[in-house]
This record gives C-alpha cells, structure tokens and sequence, in this order.
C-alpha cells in the first residue's frame, strides 16, 4: 500500500498528549508543509500564529468552550485567512482596496484550510497527533486580542499539535457511496447509506462513552444544528473588513 495513503487513513483526533515540545527541526517541517499546499492564484491568504505560552494557552483555551487539551498541548496554531499581507504586496505599486466580496472571504478561508491539512499530515507522519479547535470562533473577537490580529485577518480554526498520550480508536465515516457522486449529484443512496453508518457509529460511541451513550450521526446532527449557529460571526467578520458583499 501507498505509505501517504495509509498514514492518511490513520488519522485520528488526538485530544490528550504528552508534555515534550516540538523540535524546532518538527515545527520548521510542518510549516514549510504547510506552505506548500495549493492556493488560489498564489495569494497564500493565510497566516499561522503559534501559541506556546501557558498563560495565553489557559485563556484560548477557557474562550474555545472550556476545552482542557488548548492548555495542556505543547502548541497551540491559530490558522487564520489573511488578507492584510495582499494589501501590504500591493503598496508599493499601487494602493489597493481589497475587495469587500464573498469570493475574496472564501479564497482566503480555503487557502487557510489546505494549509493546515498539509500541516496536519505532515505532524502525523512525524509521530505527533493532532485535533482541529472550532471552539475559538465562539468568541473570535477575544480570540483576535489574545494573539493581537489586525483588520482584514480573522481566526478560522485552531489546531492543537504534540506527541499523543493517548490511542483512541479511529470514529466510522460515511459510506463512500453516500459522498461520491458520479457524473451527478444523487439522493438515491442516502436513507440506507445513513441508515447503515447511524448504526456503525452508534455502536463507536457506546464504546467510547462506556456504554452509556445512546447516540447516533443522525442525532448528533439534530443537536450541533439546533445548537451551534455563531450568528455572531457574521458582525465579527464585517468589523475586521470582510464584508460578504
């Protein structure tokens, strides 16, 4: 088997980890990884903040839902969309507005996002775990203070890095055939494909909770749509210049 396909397919959220810190030839490796992966038009819309002070972990962590492993991992990377460095590049030729519309905002948020699965995999074959942090867009302007972000940068998600301390069990995904669709999209295989995989991931819960909790995808997803709307980003956002137009 392709040895970068079955690490890919060992990826597992590591929550728990060991106190080491990265070496600095480690961190030097994921970043430059990361720099590598595609971006739109080689704007490379992004910046990366590492978070290695206690005391900053302790607050991140108490502003991303009181999650305890922000704080106990070694680093802590804030992947943010950057559109403030395209603005800087553009100064000394021409002064440039940077353009308040949705497809600038979506450049900038993927461009962030590939660079961080390239980071992700790249600190997985180097025998460090990580686990993505939504949680920091609860409270995103307090987040912005912390690591001191300016106009037109915004936090997109964190990412806890460190060697594991733990060996969790991998969580089932979807049935292939309810996520690839060929030559068009199709609802045919949805009820039994959900159906099958409510059933394989309650039966991964019930594991992971000790047989105490009665859950399933389809529940999970009931609970997360009635709960997690973060209607405060969309005024975040508008403040720190990426107006959606």
């Amino acid at each position: 088997m392709n040895p970068v396909i079955e690490q890919l397919k060992l990826h597992r959220s590591i929550r728990k980890y060991k106190p080491d810190a990265l070496s600095d030839e480690h961190l030097q490796s994921i970043l430059e990884s990361a720099q590598k992966a595609s971006t739109s038009s080689n704007m490379q819309a992004y910046s990366i903040v590492g978070v290695t002070d206690p005391e900053a972990k302790k607050r991140l962590a108490h502003l991303a839902a009181d999650q305890q492993f922000i704080e106990e991992c070694p680093l802590f990377l804030i992947w943010c969309a950057d559109l403030l460095r395209l603005q800087h590049a553009c100064a000394p030729i021409e002064e440039v507005d940077i353009p308040s519309t949705s497809e600038i905002f979506i450049i900038a948020t993927v461009d962030t996002a590939l660079a961080a699965q390239n980071a992700s995999i790249a600190a997985e074959s180097l025998g460090l775990g990580v686990v993505y942090v939504g949680g920091i867009r609860n409270n995103p302007k307090e987040v912005s203070e912390v690591i001191g972000l300016p106009k037109l940068v915004y936090p997109v998600f964190g990412m806890c890095v460190g060697y594991p301390d733990q060996e969790p069990t991998q969580r089932p995904r979807l049935p292939l055939e309810v996520v690839y669709h060929k030559e068009t999209y199709s609802t045919n295989t949805y009820t039994q494909g959900i159906e099958d995989y409510n059933r394989s991931l309650s039966e991964f819960m019930l594991t992971r909770a000790g047989g105490t909790r009665d859950s399933n995808w389809s529940k999970e997803m009931v609970r997360r749509l009635n709960s997690r709307h973060r209607t405060h980003m969309r005024e975040f956002l508008a403040e720190q210049g990426f107006e959606l137009n």
